[in-house]
């Protein structure tokens, strides 16, 4: 019988509206499995862990992301899988992140929730939580169907580090239009083999739990001002994600491109992604963008803005060279782009 840890951070799939002031407040996980009677006719084993305080996920940073990357640590060899609760306005941002930090994983780590809480009459909640464990603990010849850091919603499963939440009011939240879907839930589990990707034979887990949070974001608009870029390359961080127009372009003022140079001259790291969410930058394809690649500006190609964040994070936090930062964001490390 399969074992399954189910991590319970927060977030709206373990909400409950106060009868007085109808302000939605977090409830523990025995009064979530109260609302889930289906759970024990699962052929499966379930373990819970809860944090001791909810966590609301916009208030999710790299301390407890290095906390729930070592809780998979120390429960990996006991489970065969790990469904995680967390609110899913920033889910992507710690999918994406943990899928980084486990490298070499080989079981499933399902990241779900909800847009209506698990005591609501129209929840989403029962049907994600319940396929995210069938999810986690399916296999095949023994092995994990789907060895990697997933999000489940919707019926649909898809790689944490290449989706996004696109939409706040529907039952469907998430999109990944630059990566196929990794299964689809309906009348039967159909999963899509040939996109999932599985650890080398023999290969062990290895965690990384030392992210570094020095990262700007620099967002282009027409007419942005030099005052407002240099404040932002100038700002005291090692890396910049900057989320550019199109293929990946920008301005060829000179005054930008002597910011963008003066950056990079100092040591920090300059990340171009495309503010559009499907397509992949093309560094040199137009004039606008060929100046960016003479100075070493790294490219993002398709990667999402929450994945592009985090691997600066994780990168920054595993190594000082600024080079071998820049050439790793530009590898494929965990499916995370695809290289054109």
């Amino acid at each position: 019988m399969s074992q399954i840890l189910i991590i319970y951070t927060g977030g709206t799939i373990g909400m409950m509206s106060d009868p007085i002031t109808k302000v939605l407040k977090p409830i523990n996980f025995e009064q979530i499995m109260d609302n889930v009677p289906e759970l024990e006719k699962l052929n499966c084993k379930i373990q819970v862990h809860s944090f001791d305080e909810i966590i609301d996920s916009s208030n999710m940073n790299p301390a407890i992301w290095s906390e729930l990357a070592g809780l998979i640590e120390s429960n990996y060899d006991t489970v065969d899988g790990f469904v995680i609760l967390h609110g899913s306005d920033t889910m992507a941002f710690t999918a994406s992140v943990l899928s980084f930090m486990l490298q070499n994983l080989g079981k499933p780590v399902i990241f779900t929730g909800s847009q209506l809480p698990i005591s609501a009459v129209r929840t989403d909640a029962k049907e994600n939580l319940m396929t995210a464990i069938e999810i986690a603990k399916a296999k095949k010849h023994d092995r994990a169907r789907v060895p990697e850091v997933c999000i489940y919603f919707d019926y649909k499963l898809f790689r944490g580090n290449r989706s996004f939440k696109y939409n706040s009011s529907k039952f469907e939240a998430f999109r990944s239009p630059n990566y196929p879907i990794l299964a689809e839930s309906g009348v039967h589990l159909k999963f899509s083999l040939n996109d999932i990707r599985h650890p080398g034979d023999g290969d062990q887990l290895i965690v990384h739990k030392n992210l570094v949070s020095d990262v700007a974001v620099l967002k282009l608009y027409p007419g942005i001002s030099p005052k407002v870029v240099e404040n932002i390359l100038g700002a005291d961080v090692r890396g910049i994600v900057m989320e550019t127009f199109g293929a990946g372009n920008t301005t060829t003022d000179q005054w930008f491109v002597d910011l963008l140079k003066q950056a990079i001259d100092s040591g920090k790291v300059v990340l171009d992604i495309s503010q559009c969410k499907v397509g992949t930058v093309e560094l040199g394809r137009y004039e606008t963008s060929r100046q960016l690649k003479d100075i070493g500006v790294a490219n993002g190609y398709d990667m999402t803005y929450e994945s592009a964040v985090t691997k600066m994070m994780f990168l920054l936090g595993q190594h000082e060279d600024p080079k071998t930062v820049k050439e790793l964001l530009e590898t494929d490390l965990r499916g995370e782009l695809t290289v054109s």
